[in-house]
């Protein structure tokens, strides 16, 4: 199934554990670093890098690209590294996570709640997945390198529904 960004949070009540999508638009990148300082931005009451409600995040630090070409090797990095921080993003309206890897309970219950979704990308294969992105740019905290918040253009991405909004988990 091919699913924009755009339609995600209609599209996902019928989504279910282990289905294979393919995705397209636009993603942010956050893995740990960024996370908390998306978290103190909240904290202080400041402006985040990008609307949270209804986006998509992919826990990625991509390599840095040839020349050529959009972007480095893109591949997903462990989830449970964001699980602290989760809950509270999807409280406010983040849609879905991608990653690769078991969430916690605390997120599940996140995602139930809010009838979100966690896709899981294939690890250890982003060189093949960075041809699924055709747009990258760096839109906050460029301080952290690879851990830098950047806005990707996703066309045709590969995902499997890791957790769907019912929390029923294909993970074992």
């Amino acid at each position: 199934m091919s699913i924009q960004v755009s339609e995600l949070r209609d599209i996902i009540p019928t989504l279910k554990a282990g289905d294979f999508i393919t995705l397209s638009g636009v993603v942010y990148t956050a893995r740990d670093a960024a996370h908390k300082k998306i978290c103190e931005l909240l904290d202080k009451g400041e402006k985040l890098p990008f609307e949270l409600d209804g986006s998509a995040i992919y826990y990625a630090g991509p390599t840095a690209p040839r020349e050529g070409i959009v972007i480095g090797s893109c591949g997903p990095t462990t989830s449970s590294r964001m699980d602290k921080f989760a809950p509270r993003l999807l409280d406010l309206g983040l849609v879905a996570m991608i990653g690769k890897g078991k969430r916690s309970k605390e997120v599940i219950d996140a995602i139930v709640r809010n009838k979100a979704i966690y896709l899981c990308a294939v690890g250890g294969a982003g060189a093949i997945a960075s041809k699924s992105i055709v747009k990258c740019d760096v839109i906050a905290f460029p301080e952290l390198g690879c851990e830098a918040v950047r806005r990707l253009e996703f066309k045709d991405f590969p995902l499997v529904v890791g957790i769907d909004c019912n929390g029923v988990c294909a993970l074992k």
